[in-house]
């Protein structure tokens, strides 16, 4: 658990740890420069329970979530790993479920669903234990990749050895477990997908999911960058689809970042003509796009 200036929150999030069914676990806190009294609050929970353990980020790793991970990854013990977050809550049988069903079905990760709240958390557990599941491999990569699969980063349980020469990219400072997960996917290892929420995302502005959808700089040219990482990753194992080309491109759109949609058109070695296609339709996008709202509302206004 990778922590910066959480001393507010952070205490609900390892009570959801210590709290788990399954009791034979580490809790690795990393803080990454707290000045708001993170480290004197966990060292006390600390005192309380010994496998919470708390440690700073060492100078040799990069300042952020990535680099904290990574310090994380190189002094954990466990067979297996599992990243939560300093704001999140985890349900008590997540450790439990996941190593059952990496045991029982000799797989090299178990993916959940996840829940999100906001401002306090109010959820009463399902306990039970009568959840579908199915078994993950290469074919479902395009899935993931576009999210209809998601693998967020606290939403997945890996063997150990998967990150091995897989470590999370320290340059990134957001997306970076999107783009580190599907590193580990294009090795084809196999997993299984457990149809059942086991762990609770906190939504607010100050998280990074937050300040990357209020467009702060840093949060969107990490994405970018992770996004052409993931175009050349796919590239390199022969799976740039035609269909995932074309979800970068919308990306690209969405996003009004005209460098995705170019990286992706160069990766496929794109035609001059559909190069200038895709260029005009960028310049021209946000004019159509108001227009077509115009009408829309105008429309509206008639039918009133």
């Amino acid at each position: 658990m990778a922590t910066f200036n959480r001393a507010h929150l952070i205490e609900e999030s390892l009570k959801s740890v210590i709290d788990q069914s399954f009791k034979n676990w580490e809790c690795l806190v990393i803080d990454d420069g707290s000045t708001d009294g993170t480290g004197e609050l966990i060292k006390s929970i600390e005192l309380i329970d010994e496998r919470i353990r708390y440690f700073k980020r060492p100078e040799n790793y990069k300042k952020g979530l990535p680099g904290c991970r990574n310090y994380g990854l190189d002094i954990a013990k466990g067979d297996y790993v599992i990243y939560f977050d300093d704001d999140d809550i985890a349900h008590p049988d997540n450790l439990k479920i996941c190593v059952a069903e990496l045991e029982d079905n000799n797989v090299s990760y178990c993916r959940y669903l996840r829940g999100v709240f906001r401002e306090d958390f109010d959820v009463v557990f399902d306990r039970g234990l009568n959840y579908s599941k199915k078994i993950l491999n290469i074919r479902d990569l395009e899935e993931i990749v576009m999210g209809t699969l998601p693998f967020n980063s606290c939403q997945v349980m890996w063997r150990r050895e998967c990150f091995n020469n897989n470590y999370f990219n320290e340059e990134l400072m957001y997306a970076e477990e999107w783009e580190c997960y599907l590193r580990i996917l294009l090795k084809k290892v196999k997993g299984v997908s457990v149809n059942k929420v086991l762990f609770y995302g906190r939504k607010h502005l100050n998280s990074n999911t937050g300040e990357f959808y209020t467009n702060d700089p840093v949060r969107r040219r990490s994405y970018s960058k992770a996004v052409k990482l993931v175009i050349e990753n796919l590239k390199k194992n022969d799976l740039l689809s035609a269909k995932l080309k074309q979800y970068f491109i919308r990306m690209g759109f969405f996003f009004k970042d005209y460098s995705i949609i170019q990286y992706t058109l160069e990766t496929v070695d794109s035609s001059t003509l559909e190069k200038s296609k895709y260029r005009l339709g960028f310049v021209l996008y946000p004019l159509l796009k108001r227009y077509f709202n115009f009408v829309h509302d105008l429309k509206k206004r008639t039918k009133k």
